[in-house]
């Protein structure tokens, strides 16, 4: 039996941890308020940028072609993973960890390259027969995301994908923030753009006629890479809503399996003493009746 000395170091330092606990889950609730107000502020944006791009290039002549919207081959695909750069937020890195696996254990005979975006992320797979061609870490540890950012990533996806005509197809893979309470792990096909309106999109955006202005291939020349650039960075934000509400769930959890284990070790203390206590009474009383 643990002696009173080692339950009372034991209950200091899960007090501790506890406070180590709600300080992070305090910390995680702001970061969660701002990363959720910009993710809400920006879906509308990007999701109406798909359903542009979606139904003019499902209507724009045969006679135009953009390297971002010709169709190639499948089997050599490029995944962008987006996780956290942190861990202690509960199972966030792990579904969407699972979920690129599962994406690739759906799909067997093709050829597989990665950038990952993400510590978390770019460490599993680094231990794994994967060929990771670009790694960006450090650019959501803060809890902010910048367009700049995303506009770089971007910007190497679109090289990879129109310098290497072995690339067949580029897919998207990250956490889409529902609530706090629930994330969900998102496949979405980035390159080729696919020549339709996205899911959900209206009627009317489906059938709606477009004068252009400019010829298509400036003005898909200059949209093409902003939607790339847009998703990425909407995938991003949904990343950081996602891990803060994973990390604010997780560090409640854990403040709260603390105090219980502060009880049963303050239970457990109490009788060890009040077990030395009446060891020591028997002791006196045996002595003064052997007198």
């Amino acid at each position: 039996m643990a002696s009173l000395l080692d339950m009372r170091r034991r209950i200091k330092s899960v007090k501790n941890t506890q406070q180590i606990t709600k300080a992070m889950k305090m910390v995680a609730a702001a970061k969660l308020k701002r990363a959720q107000d910009r993710v809400i502020a920006a879906r509308p944006f990007a999701k109406k940028m798909s359903e542009v791009l979606g139904g003019l290039s499902a209507r724009v002549s045969d006679d135009f072609s953009h390297p971002l919207l010709t169709e190639r081959g499948d089997e050599n695909y490029l995944i962008v993973l987006v996780t956290a750069d942190k861990g202690l937020a509960g199972a966030f890195n792990a579904n969407v960890i699972k979920a690129a696996q599962a994406f690739i254990a759906d799909n067997p005979g093709k050829k597989f390259r990665m950038m990952a975006v993400g510590r978390k992320g770019r460490d599993f797979f680094k231990r794994r027969e994967i060929d990771l061609t670009e790694e960006y870490v450090g650019i959501t540890g803060t809890g902010t995301v910048r367009y700049s950012d995303a506009a770089e990533i971007g910007q190497n996806v679109i090289k990879t994908f129109t310098e290497d005509e072995t690339i067949d197809k580029v897919f998207l893979i990250f956490t889409e923030f529902k609530t706090v309470l629930s994330q969900k792990p998102i496949v979405e096909q980035l390159l080729p753009i696919p020549k339709i309106a996205s899911e959900g999109a209206s009627e009317e955006a489906a059938q709606a006629e477009y004068i252009y202005e400019q010829p298509p291939a400036e003005i898909f020349g200059k949209l093409l890479p902003k939607q790339v650039e847009t998703q990425i960075y909407r995938s991003m934000l949904e990343s950081v809503a996602s891990e803060q509400g994973s990390r604010m769930t997780a560090m409640d959890s854990a403040s709260k399996n603390a105090g219980e284990l502060i009880d049963t070790l303050t239970l457990n203390m109490n009788r060890i003493r009040q077990a030395a206590i009446t060891k020591e009474i028997i002791e006196v009383v045996s002595g003064a009746a052997a007198l």
